[in-house]
């Protein structure tokens, strides 16, 4: 049986596009779904020797913000012959539509349908889009499960931050892409077209896909469980399947060239203006950020590439303003040659220079206050908890002096509104790191009165601590809900200044999320029932449900504290066991034991080498 049965037929774009006209003047923001913006790639469908659909499991208006789906969008059209085409997750409105009308879902600039396609790539960006992926599966007429799809079906990849642990969605998924993408998938095309082209199957594409660097498939892995419900061993099918699976790791920044002509929507997205990557990773070691420990190690796109980037996405969107994307972009090392550079080339035109992830630190008010035309509209900082022992307790690497230095500066310089993110249930949290949110936020608006008198505002928002793999606290455990909605009452009551505006998720959600986080495969019917329960969009807060999830645990016999407030101890096996994004099990154990004696670690590129493992599989730039 070859790979890949007959493609296409099924309902032509001619069609598609009649159905579309009915019905897009009965939805909300129809230019979500009609594709054909600025800078979209037209490719023949018929002259395209392999056809890829990517995916984004959330709106359109937030799946336009991404710039990892972007990434892949323009590298894979790059490809002679390749075609790649975009979906995102219909609004409800939209879903009711298609399904009375029995329209697929399908792809933007195509017209086709995603089960016409030979691959179909899911970017997984947080817990609370599974239930869409299995919404999105459906309505393109797909099978769920993986084991149910066939030769006739396009072969469903999954990647991004949800990847590093795959077992929640292992049963819906045939291969995960584990870590960076970019040179990954170009492999991932390659040997499909091989495999194809000698008459191969789907069961040979993936057990020598099995075999690529950052490519985990999870049929040929065995999980068994202790009596207990912990995971006892996960064991690879063959000696041809590695045992555990490294994260892809893309060294040199300048081998993914910044994308110069993206597309630009036809709404407002999430984040409106041109994107330039100056850098990749963090060395900070927050030891609650997932990103900051899988994407390591830094490394910095040279300013000189920056600089031609931008001059081409101006030239080629229209846009007036660009945002210097990195985890923290004061510490791009080359930061202040990088600016004179840019304000140089377009000191003529005035553009707008948006620094997205700054320290909290008056350097970076300076830079706010330099670079913004529109200035003095807010400034966002995350000091994290609520006192200096608690601080140290997660690495977080600032000091009380630290934060009023940086309210003092904002507000003494015209800054009439700050936002402000604090976490509650963090490891070894008391009542008086509470307190000391509560002092935090007082000597803030103390502060801002002083300069702004009454226009001063803050925004504090508070979000519950979620133990995520691949960190020192993945042996945490979260809060009890009951726990939690008590520490919040307590900010409620204790912050009622008018000039306060607290914010806060929900409970259950953030529940939800460590359950799902850390979960293993025993959570895919979890998931499929709540998902045939009406769940989707449960990162929107109207259309979260908690009951929808707490029913479907309790119908397949698990609790969802089992896996979300479960300390772990020091030698369980974790459900991603197998999967390596290059930190070892050591370093992350080490840093766990710190973060409980309130020992920190500084930034590796100031201090020495704190053995993380990362150098195994790619030298850190910085050490010679």
């Amino acid at each position: 049986m070859s790979l890949g049965g007959e493609k296409g037929g099924r309902s032509g774009p001619e069609r598609l596009s009649e159905e579309l006209e009915r019905i897009l003047p009965t939805v909300s923001r129809p230019a979500r779904y009609i594709g054909g913006e600025w800078n979209a790639r037209r490719a023949d469908w018929e002259g395209a020797g392999l056809r890829l659909a990517l995916a984004y499991p959330d709106l359109y208006e937030v799946g336009m913000a991404n710039l990892g789906l972007m990434v892949l969008y323009d590298r894979m059209n790059r490809r002679p012959g390749l075609l790649a085409d975009r979906v995102y997750m219909p609004w409800v409105d939209m879903e009711e539509a298609m399904r009375r009308r029995g329209i697929p879902l399908y792809g933007l600039e195509s017209r086709r349908p995603l089960a016409d396609f030979d691959l179909l790539g899911f970017s997984l960006p947080y817990e609370l889009t599974y239930s869409n992926v299995l919404n999105m599966l459906d309505l393109a007429g797909l099978p769920l499960l993986a084991a149910e799809r066939g030769p006739e079906h396009p072969l469903v990849i999954a990647g991004g931050s949800g990847a590093y642990n795959p077992e929640p969605m292992a049963a819906f998924i045939d291969l995960f892409v584990i870590g960076e993408g970019e040179e990954a998938l170009d492999d991932l095309v390659d040997l499909f077209l091989e495999v194809r082209a000698s008459g191969g199957s789907r069961e040979a594409f993936l057990r020598r896909a099995a075999g690529l660097p950052g490519v985990y498939v999870p049929r040929f892995y065995q999980v068994e469980y202790h009596p207990d419900g912990t995971v006892a061993h996960i064991l690879p099918e063959g000696p041809d399947i590695p045992r555990r699976v490294h994260k892809r790791v893309l060294p040199d920044l300048s081998a993914s060239p910044p994308v110069t002509r993206p597309v630009v929507p036809y709404v407002d997205s999430v984040h409106d203006r041109a994107v330039v990557e100056i850098q990749r990773g963090c060395g900070r070691g927050c030891r609650f950020c997932q990103a900051g420990m899988i994407y390591r190690p830094v490394r910095e796109r040279p300013p000189e590439e920056v600089r031609a980037a931008v001059r081409e996405l101006l030239a080629h969107t229209g846009y007036e303003e660009v945002s210097l994307l990195s985890f923290s972009t004061s510490d791009y090392s080359r930061l202040p040659e990088l600016l004179r550079g840019l304000q140089e080339d377009h000191a003529a035109s005035g553009l707008t220079i948006s620094l997205p992830s700054l320290r909290l630190d008056a350097f970076s008010v300076e830079l706010a206050e330099l670079l913004s035309r529109r200035r003095h509209t807010g400034l966002t900082f995350a000091p994290e908890a609520g006192t200096q022992r608690l601080r140290d307790v997660i690495n977080k690497g600032l000091s009380r002096q630290d934060l009023t230095a940086t309210l003092e500066a904002a507000f003494s310089r015209g800054w009439e509104r700050v936002k402000l993110y604090f976490m509650i249930g963090l490891p070894t949290e008391e009542q008086a790191d509470l307190a000391g949110i509560v002092e935090m936020v007082q000597e803030a608006l103390r502060i801002g009165r002083r300069h702004a008198g009454r226009r001063a505002r803050l925004s504090v928002s508070v979000a519950p601590f979620v133990p995520k793999p691949h960190t020192p606290f993945q042996w945490a455990g979260q809060d009890p809900p009951e726990v939690l909605e008590e520490k919040l009452r307590f900010l409620r009551r204790s912050l009622r200044d008018r000039a306060i505006e607290l914010s806060w998720p929900d409970v259950s959600a953030s529940r939800l999320e460590a359950a799902l986080s850390r979960g293993d495969r025993r959570l895919a019917p979890v998931i499929q029932n709540a998902w045939r329960a009406g769940a989707r969009f449960d990162a929107w807060q109207e259309h979260f449900r908690a009951e929808r999830w707490w029913e479907a645990f309790a119908r397949e016999g698990l609790d969802p504290a089992f896996y979300a407030q479960r300390p772990r101890p020091a030698d369980e096996v974790f459900p991603w066991e197998h999967i390596s994004c290059g930190l070892s099990r050591a370093f992350l154990w080490r840093e766990y034991r710190r973060a409980w004696r309130g020992e920190t670690t500084p930034d590796c590129r100031e201090g020495p080498c704190p053995g993380c493992g990362v150098q195994r599989l790619v030298p850190c730039s910085w050490r010679k």
